[in-house]
């Protein structure tokens, strides 16, 4: 039997105590990350996760031998420059403390690219040059502008998910163009026996919203339309209810505390109605009191279309004294 170094043992043994004591392990990516930068994200995450990198068989080892039911499936997420997380925190807070920590970063010959690469248009700062031809061999359009050379249109160098070259590369990063990301990729984490892998942390919290509240919409409407009974759809239902008794108690013509009134100024109404035709046929057919109600409601009827004219003219005349205290402020100011 082989001998095994004691630091390996010591190893396994801590990266199991971590991966026992947090209820949150992640599998990250490293790769191409300064040793910078890289310190720096670790002390943006002190506090409220524990980064630990080590040999990929130790890990290995470690999630093997954990007691967590289905820990060990993060050995298959296992790319590039592994390493384990631990922490308190939901796994889609923690993937999105990760995403936000990430910095552009130039490109490198062999690289893919994550997205489309496009060169703006307009003025590069360089003075006329050899790079001239340099930005034309890898497909920018350039030339010679006042003495400046300026892209002459927006131009895709890379499209997503192709090589860069090595002079595009050096080409993007002399214009300083930073097409990368760099930070610490999430590829998994564990929680509660369940793995979940980059593709379901990456949420768009915008449209998640949008959907959210576009399904309560829809189940409420639901719920009103196919009358049943929920702490949102009851205000909406017994409204809808009461506004139908009360239609269906006014079109009746049944008398209650609240159609009496509505029930008195349609008679009321129906009765001037019925009054003004008879004494267009008969002047004698109603009594002075009727007449002079008949006048009221006549008079009424003429004024309001005169104060609405009024009311035209009167903000047709404010336009007017505000042109004209405008023209004399602009006289003040050029006199």
């Amino acid at each position: 039997m082989p001998h095994v170094a004691e630091w390996k043992k010591e190893e396994v043994k801590e990266l199991k105590d971590l991966i026992n004591s947090y209820p949150v392990v992640g599998m990250a990516d490293l790769s191409d990350i300064p040793a910078p930068q890289l310190q720096k994200m670790r002390q943006s995450l002190r506090g409220s996760a524990k980064l630990k990198m080590s040999r990929k068989t130790l890990m290995d080892l470690a999630l093997n031998d954990s007691p967590k039911n289905n820990v060990k499936v993060l050995v298959d997420h296992m790319d590039g420059q592994p390493a384990l997380i631990f922490t308190d925190m939901n796994p889609f807070k923690l993937y999105k403390i990760l995403e936000k920590s990430k910095t552009p970063a130039p490109a490198k010959a062999g690289s893919i690219a994550p997205t489309d690469i496009e060169v703006p248009k307009g003025d590069t700062g360089f003075m006329p040059g050899p790079i001239l031809g340099e930005m034309q061999k890898v497909g920018i359009p350039a030339k010679i502008e006042k003495g400046k050379i300026v892209v002459t249109e927006d131009k895709i160098i890379v499209a997503e998910g192709e090589e860069i070259s090595r002079d595009v590369a050096g080409m993007l990063t002399r214009l300083d163009i930073y097409p990368m990301e760099v930070g610490i990729d999430l590829k998994a984490a564990y929680e509660d026996e369940t793995i979940y892998t980059s593709e379901v942390l990456t949420i768009d919290e915008e449209k998640t919203l949008s959907d959210i509240q576009k399904a309560y919409t829809q189940a409420f409407n639901l719920s009103v339309n196919a009358v049943v009974f929920n702490s949102e759809s009851t205000p909406a239902l017994i409204s809808k209810a009461a506004g139908e008794a009360l239609n269906l108690a006014f079109n009746a013509e049944v008398l209650t505390s609240k159609t009496t009134d509505l029930l008195l100024a349609k008679a009321y109404s129906q009765m001037l109605a019925v009054a003004s035709k008879a004494s267009a046929q008969n002047a004698e057919a109603v009594d002075d009191e009727l007449r002079e109600k008949l006048s009221a409601t006549a008079s009424a009827a003429e004024a309001k279309p005169a104060e609405e004219e009024k009311d035209e003219e009167e903000e047709e005349e404010d336009k007017e004294d505000k042109e004209e205290d405008a023209a004399a402020g602009l006289g003040a100011l050029f006199g």
